[in-house]
């Protein structure tokens, strides 16, 4: 179906798509990206979803205004790094240094600094796991950083950990928040009573630090270290 552009100043891509399940015309503004999509049944033309999407310009465009920017990762920028915001220092030297309220990146280059990002959140992550895995008393396997939109954590079958290695700009709590979440589906591969029940024994204050991640957690992705 393809990407159409809505004119207006300045025009709105649209990226429309048919779903065999849809009965209506849906419109999405992507609270990640921003990206448009607009959802048509099947046999409907695709003229009419366009004009439905026109008339709904002014909704789009609002939507659009009130996103967060997106922050590139260079001297002068501030990111947060477990829970704090940091302003990003070019400087020497080979290794990103944290120092009071800044961070100093070698060459101020963002390649530099996500590396470090990720060094940091995986070794974050991995104590948080091996101490709810240990309480639980059921071993994990494979570890993994990933940088997923859709999901923050996930468990696999073969007992497989993988998070977004984002977590390390959030509070140290709701990181410790997904690892025992993912961890507690080693023995529970649900949703159900029983597993929310295990994730509280694990991390009684868990609720608070889900709300956050509901509430905060796209933020974390408007950082870019292209």
């Amino acid at each position: 179906m393809g990407e159409h552009l809505l004119p207006g100043n300045p025009p709105i891509a649209v990226t429309l798509r048919r779903s065999a399940r849809a009965r209506r015309i849906s419109l999405r503004v992507s609270a990640l990206d921003g990206r448009v999509t607009l959802t048509l049944p099947r046999g409907l033309p695709e003229r009419e979803a366009l004009e439905f999407a026109r008339s709904k310009q002014a909704w789009l465009q609002g939507h659009l205004d009130g996103r967060t920017p997106e922050v590139q990762a260079i001297p002068g920028a501030e990111i947060p790094v477990e829970g704090q915001m940091l302003r990003i220092q070019a400087g020497a030297g080979k290794r990103v240094t944290p120092t009071g309220g800044a961070l100093v990146v070698p060459g101020g280059q963002p390649a530099r600094l996500q590396a470090w990002l990720k060094t940091l959140a995986r070794d974050r992550l991995a104590t948080a796991s091996d101490r709810y895995a240990a309480a639980l008393g059921r071993p994990y396997g494979k570890l993994s950083l990933r940088d997923t939109r859709s999901r923050w954590g996930s468990c696999s079958s073969s007992a497989g950990l993988s998070y977004s290695w984002r977590l390390i700009m959030a509070p140290p709590e709701v990181l410790e928040y997904v690892a025992a979440h993912e961890v507690a589906h080693l023995e529970q591969m649900n949703h159900s009573p029983a597993f929310w029940t295990l994730v509280g024994n694990l991390m009684p204050a868990y609720e608070t630090h889900r709300r956050w991640l509901r509430q905060h957690g796209a933020e974390l992705h408007r950082y870019r270290f292209d």
